[in-house]
């Protein structure tokens, strides 16, 4: 037997076992903390929708409030005829679709020199264009306001939807994601006798539907909701006001009834709401890209 002998193996220090488990708990404790406080004032919000007025109860007495005594939807066909709200909800629809069209349209078309051309300046117009991003979109308003009138678009849905459909959000998104496209993709294709505008069409647009798709989910909501730069422009012409300028007036209308002031409110959430479910996965898909 040899005098030399081997050394003993270091002993290898093992995790604690409960230190797994209770991060993992402590990780959806928090996460579902998260998803009361911000699902909660849409929960409430229905349930006094839902709620029949005529059963009596306050909406103030929690958690009572939360589990009407008598459900109804009497509220929302009271609300929907009596403040017309349905030609408000096709006017928001209009106004929405020809932003998020002009707004895929416009970002796509500038990020696609901005990523695959090279020219003198290049890269100080897209930093130009991304420091708009931190500017306030109050401050255009004004230089807006006065280039609408003198066009004549004052009081008509193009005067809301032009100004914003060339945003630098919109420009960055699709940038990042035709990067992201092989250079020796579009070089096949240029051998083979495609324009630049069949490579846009037929090869990065396909590629990068998420991004697209994620641009146009942002746009949705943002276009849906807005409600100042609208009232602005359609000041002169409250009947084609979207459906965001038109609920807040429930208040008005209803001073003394919050069960069709809720209803009002759900009729304008539910429909952005359900867009965003059916395509969330997309749009997580297109902002992961944006982000690498």
């Amino acid at each position: 037997m040899s005098a030399r002998t081997a050394a003993a193996p270091a002993r290898v220090a093992r995790p604690v076992s409960w230190r797994r488990p209770v991060n993992t708990a402590l990780r959806y404790t928090l996460l579902g903390v998260i998803l009361i406080f911000a699902v909660f004032p849409f929960v409430w919000t229905l349930a006094i929708a839902l709620t029949d007025k005529t059963a009596g109860g306050s909406i103030y007495a929690f958690p009572q409030s939360l589990l009407p005594s008598r459900v109804t939807l009497h509220n929302f066909v009271d609300v929907y005829r009596t403040f017309s709200l349905g030609k408000y909800l096709w006017n928001s629809v209009v106004i929405t679709g020809l932003t998020v069209l002009g707004t895929l349209l416009v970002s796509a078309l500038a990020a696609y020199p901005l990523a695959r051309f090279r020219f003198p300046g290049r890269e100080l117009i897209f930093a130009v264009i991304v420091l708009t991003l931190v500017l306030p979109s109050e401050t255009t308003f004004i230089v807006n306001t006065l280039t609408l009138k003198n066009l004549g678009l004052l009081g008509t849905h193009a005067g809301v939807v032009l100004p914003t459909i060339a945003g630098a959000f919109g420009i960055f998104l699709m940038r990042q994601a035709f990067l992201a496209i092989p250079a020796a993709l579009l070089e096949a294709a240029r051998l083979d006798g495609a324009s630049e505008l069949t490579i846009l069409t037929r090869i990065m647009l396909p590629l990068t539907r998420p991004s697209l798709a994620a641009l146009g989910i942002f746009t949705t909501v943002t276009t849906w909701n807005a409600y100042f730069w609208p009232m602005l422009v359609l000041s002169g012409a409250p009947d084609k006001a979207p459906l965001a300028v038109a609920v807040l007036k429930l208040k008005g209308q209803f001073n003394y009834d919050p069960f069709n002031i809720a209803a009002g409110s759900i009729i304008m959430m539910l429909p952005v709401l359900l867009v965003f479910l059916a395509a969330q996965r997309l749009f997580l898909r297109g902002m992961e890209g944006a982000v690498k």
